[in-house]
């Protein structure tokens, strides 16, 4: 695999625990090269996002710049998930102070100059509203070849989350999803119809607690207080969200992926943010509409984890300094 050209990647999230665990994944992977990580608000903040997202960036040894996202959303309030991940955004076990000054530029002229100077198409794990991605494709629409594939975690095309016809990574910013579907660039989308079948349960937080670094620590430690919320809503084991836009692509293998048209309501009164997918192709006022989107709608558990655990393994030996 050393001769492997690796495929040059921006994360772009709002972290978050289930963001922090996709990066963790995504920083040890042999077949990606993270070239930069932007910010935006969702879960908590923006200035609280990329505080966390600089701490995770220290943690996991992560050198490509961190740059900060725009405050709020395309056209809308914003809003952010209250404390469900915590008053931090990242509630849970101690972790380190950024060790590298936050980027002079901002998270969309970042995201540009990677895409400029990168010889290979370019792939974007976008694990929060897409606020970033699609100010991306409106200030500089020439880029658009220059993204291989844009992998989101966000949407439902069965239901919602946040609000019964919407999920909340939609929910933020439905205009900015809209525009990242309707770009034209090829989407692979990770809705609740997948990531709430990704449960890591229990038993499987020991599991990667034993592995026995300070990585699967503090991971495992997420996943216990992840379980917290979600074992009041009546989880037998905590969804991880975000991993599934990683994971999906790097091994399609294990995922049922569908190829169909996906739409995103921005004005309905009970289903702003909803994201309504068309199998194949169909009558549209007397035009065809074609697939725009790869959507993940299953996963085998079982290998799912299996990969998170193996990727904690390849932390041994990094020294965390908290």
């Amino acid at each position: 695999m050393d001769n492997v050209k690796k495929i040059p990647v921006i994360l772009d999230g709002d972290p978050g625990h289930d963001d922090a665990i996709a990066w963790t994944i995504a920083n040890v992977s042999d077949r990606l090269e993270i070239r930069a990580v932007t910010t935006v608000g969702g879960n908590q903040t923006v200035e609280k996002t990329t505080y966390n997202a600089r701490r995770i960036a220290a943690l996991l040894g992560i050198t490509a710049p961190v740059a900060k996202g725009n405050p709020g959303p395309l056209m809308s309030k914003p809003m952010t998930a209250g404390t469900f991940h915590g008053e931090t955004g990242l509630d849970g076990p101690k972790l380190p102070e950024p060790d590298r000054p936050l980027c002079e530029l901002g998270a969309v002229e970042l995201m540009a100059k990677v895409l400029r100077e990168s010889e290979d198409p370019v792939t974007i794990f976008s694990t929060g509203a897409q606020t970033n991605v699609a100010a991306l494709l409106l200030a500089h629409p020439e880029l658009k070849e220059k993204i291989g594939c844009i992998s989101i975690m966000g949407g439902g095309i069965q239901y919602g989350n946040w609000v019964p016809a919407a999920e909340f990574n939609i929910l933020v910013d439905p205009e900015a999803a809209k525009t990242v579907f309707d770009s034209g660039v090829p989407v692979q989308m990770c809705g609740l119809d997948v990531t709430e079948k990704a449960l890591v349960m229990p038993e499987d937080f020991e599991r990667i607690r034993h592995v026995g670094n300070e990585v699967s620590r503090i991971v495992a430690e997420w996943l216990d207080f992840f379980m917290i919320v979600h074992r009041e809503m009546g989880y037998e084991g905590a969804p991880l969200h975000d991993p599934n836009a990683v994971l999906s692509y790097l091994y399609p293998e294990i995922y049922d992926i569908r190829e169909m048209h996906v739409d995103v309501e921005t004005s309905g009164l009970f289903t702003r943010g909803c994201t309504v997918g068309n199998y194949g192709m169909i009558p549209n006022r007397g035009v065809l509409e074609k697939n725009n989107a790869r959507v993940v709608m299953n996963v085998d558990r079982e290998k799912f984890v299996d990969l998170l655990v193996e990727a904690v393994k390849k932390y041994d030996g990094r020294e965390v300094k908290l």
